[in-house]
């Protein structure tokens, strides 16, 4: 029989010390509670409003203020520090009825000022609603309950995109969406320079915002609507349109040594083609390998 530790506490110690193990072990660094000052120092969070006292979703809770490092990210702790006042918490509350904890809110996710211990247990024995007096602060993005770092990166150089283009000021509603960070540093730099070539012909300074509207109504909506018809987009469905963008944009930088000056639209063809070709070798190439299993198979059912 496995042993298995009975008090929360234990289980919870002996999970998250497992988990960080298995971790060390592939080379990969223990998830820690991610904190608010990364959120907010990334993410540019300045207004708060007071809720007052709510029920909220415990797997909602997903960070801390000022003891990330203290617990994992599933609010398993990481240290023996913690066992007194966790286990006094389950002996006064045992039916999980705790006073209200302290939490600032940033959208659908939840960061505990105060409460870490009860959210722990409420964590480790299901509870899935837990009161807690709630300050919601603004960003200007949505955050998933499962956010990590990573996201919290890509939204900031998304945010970082729209607000030096000026895009985020004149096209609010702006299709823009990349599979990496360095997609948005990428799309910046095409929109200025689309400026500067702005500037040469018109002979005159035109504002960041001006040359946001212009390059996204003029240039990557069209570009946008000749991915699609060359079918480019039926092809890599789960590709973001910004990634498929910057795709065809710099295959016709390549091609430029060998072919000259290339339309937009003619990169995009080009490109279906090549990898409507690739996918369909790969396709040959699979076929060939089931074909060539289940020949391999036969053959042995054959044998006496």
């Amino acid at each position: 029989m496995n042993w298995y530790p009975q008090d929360t506490y234990s289980r919870a110690r002996w999970q998250e010390a497992r988990q960080r193990i298995a971790k060390m072990v592939r080379g990969q660094n223990p998830q820690t509670l991610l904190g608010l000052d990364e959120v907010q120092g990334r993410l540019g969070l300045f207004q708060q409003s007071y809720v007052g006292v709510r029920p909220v979703r415990v797997d909602r809770i997903i960070g801390s203020v000022d003891k990330s490092e203290e617990f994992d990210k599933n609010f398993r702790p990481r240290t023996d520090r913690m066992r007194s006042r966790w286990e006094q918490l389950e002996r006064t509350f045992p039916d999980g009825n705790f006073p209200p904890i302290q939490v600032y809110q940033v959208d659908k996710t939840y960061y505990v000022i105060d409460g870490h211990h009860r959210v722990g247990i409420s964590k480790a024995t299901g509870i899935e609603f837990i009161d807690a007096e709630i300050t919601e602060l603004h960003s200007p993005f949505e955050l998933e309950p499962d956010v990590d770092i990573a996201d919290i990166i890509h939204l900031q150089q998304k945010q970082l995109f729209l607000r030096q283009s000026g895009l985020g000021l004149v096209r609010p509603d702006a299709r823009i969406e990349c599979s990496r960070p360095v997609g948005y540093v990428q799309l910046l730099e095409n929109l200025q320079n689309y400026g500067y070539e702005l500037l040469r012909g018109r002979g005159e300074l035109l504002s960041s915002e001006a040359v946001a509207a212009d390059w996204y109504d003029t240039i990557y909506l069209k570009s946008v609507q000749d991915i699609e018809e060359a079918g480019l987009r039926t092809l890599m469905p789960y590709a973001p349109i910004s990634d498929l963008y910057l795709w065809v944009h710099q295959r016709r930088q390549s091609l430029f040594p060998d072919l000259g000056e290339m339309s937009f639209r003619s990169a995009a063809e080009e490109l279906a083609e090549s990898e409507a070709r690739r996918l369909s070798t790969r396709a040959k190439k699979t076929v060939g390998r089931v074909e060539g299993s289940v020949g391999g198979a036969v053959e042995r059912l054959k044998r006496p």
